[in-house]
């Protein structure tokens, strides 16, 4: 259970055509976050909305003033730091303006859209990225215990009025040939460098453990 409650943030991916604004974490002392790459975001200040609160963040982090940002989910860490219960909206922000500052938070850069899943990200960063993409909006909840990652829960609401849910548990002992979610052919169901348990994302087969990203069915 978490010891201090529930923590309320923000999180942004500023964009640019084929490409992301992503923050490397490694100037801060402490960081829970150290070597990992982030969007932008933090924390709700007092009688903040999500816009306004991710409005400020981007700027405070990037120098860049955001114009209507995009929500496109909410995802619920529960005792993600072993602090707090973390509830996160995650923005999208085509349209800014400004210049970049040397950011507080750690290293800006600009990275092409089809190298995000190959930076050092958290485990469901991977998962969650592509979904930012799409037009569906979700709401998941993604479990962690001491930094490693356990498996998520999603449901998807597209604009049609159609819902879909996924959920994936993560297991050291697993049949990676047997893994869920499983898909077609046969090949798709793992990974092939380190035979872990994949996800599939717009056809994009993406391993869970070591974030080895390629294209479904590949020769």
């Amino acid at each position: 259970m978490a010891k201090n409650g529930l923590r309320l943030a923000t999180l942004c991916y500023v964009q640019r055509p084929g490409q992301t604004l992503m923050l490397h974490r490694v100037k801060r002392e402490n960081d829970y976050h150290q070597g990992k790459w982030n969007g932008l975001g933090g924390k709700f200040e007092p009688g903040e909305s999500p816009e306004e609160c991710v409005v400020r963040e981007v700027y405070e982090e990037s120098g860049l003033l955001c114009r209507d940002p995009l929500l496109r989910g909410q995802i619920t860490f529960p005792n993600f730091d072993g602090e707090a219960d973390w509830y996160i909206w995650l923005f999208v922000a085509p349209h800014w303006k400004g210049k970049l500052i040397d950011s507080p938070e750690g290293r800006l850069a600009w990275i092409d859209n089809e190298q995000l899943p190959a930076l050092n990200l958290w485990p469901g960063d991977r998962l969650f990225i592509p979904w930012i993409f799409e037009e569906r909006f979700f709401s998941a909840k993604f479990r962690y215990q001491d930094g490693e990652f356990l498996g998520y829960e999603a449901t998807f609401y597209g604009p049609d009025g159609q819902i879909e849910r996924e959920r994936y548990n993560h297991s050291e002992t697993a049949d990676p040939h047997s893994a869920q979610p499983v898909y077609q052919p046969a090949d798709d169901t793992y990974c092939w460098l380190c035979a872990g348990t994949v996800s599939k994302r717009q056809c994009k087969i993406i391993c869970l453990q070591c974030g080895f990203t390629r294209d479904c069915s590949d020769p």
